[in-house]
């Protein structure tokens, strides 16, 4: 894959993640892309929350973000993998990913003002690829953390 073709599937994923209304909805915005990690972010607030008396994320809000996040990830590694593809090719194979599993470990109160999610692949394959996430406050405290696999092929 050329740099233009990188380039491309770069500027389509972005224009395509502003367009998903769950996104918006949820307030994602990407704040980065590449091939090692993705970055998503966005703001608290009073609709997302989840406990009243404490102010904090409700945790559909923390898994759906892990889950945008990594699948978004899981993509990336794919279109990396699949170098010789046209990009119809590659957004084809997006429009097929799929969540096979998701296990979230909640580990503190989702607290803040904004937050960061993060995604790595850890092994891309042919069909499945398994993507390590994190959601993190404006505090860098680390809120939430998955291991989530994707159907890819």
């Amino acid at each position: 894959m050329t740099h233009r073709d990188h380039a491309d599937v770069y500027r389509v994923v972005r224009d395509l993640f502003s367009k998903i209304p769950f996104n918006q909805l949820l307030g994602l915005e990407i704040k980065e892309l590449a091939d090692e990690q993705v970055r998503l972010g966005f703001k608290m607030r009073d609709d997302l929350v989840g406990n009243y008396m404490r102010n904090i994320l409700h945790g559909g809000v923390i898994s759906a973000t892990l889950d945008v996040t990594a699948g978004l990830m899981a993509f990336l590694g794919v279109a990396k993998r699949i170098r010789s593809s046209s990009l119809e090719d590659k957004m084809e194979r997006f429009s097929r990913l799929g969540t096979i599993d998701m296990r979230v470990d909640y580990l503190l109160p989702g607290s803040g003002e904004s937050f960061v999610a993060t995604a790595r692949v850890i092994r891309s394959g042919n069909r499945i690829a398994v993507i390590y996430a994190e959601l993190h406050n404006d505090r860098d405290e680390r809120v939430a953390s998955a291991t989530c696999t994707y159907l890819v092929g």
